[in-house]
């Protein structure tokens, strides 16, 4: 089950929603049904390509799996 941020287009609540099927979403604040769907932290970290890189390897300074002093940077 997918959750999901909305802000609600006629009272601008901003909530979360956990949306089973095809269950439409209303706000808890208005019960409007004219919501905008928003980029969660979470889902875009999830599947970001920038957000699976773990930065540089062992060296420290160019990420050669070898470890310190094993690259021409050195």
């Amino acid at each position: 089950m997918p959750i999901f941020e909305y802000v609600c287009q006629e009272c601008n609540h901003r909530f979360e929603m956990i949306v089973q099927g095809s269950t439409v979403p209303t706000c808890p604040s208005c019960k409007a049904t004219k919501l905008q769907k928003q980029f969660s932290a979470f889902g875009v970290g999830a599947t970001a390509s920038w957000a699976t890189s773990s930065g540089p390897g062992p060296c420290g300074t160019c990420g050669d799996p070898r470890g310190p002093g094993s690259c021409a940077t050195n």
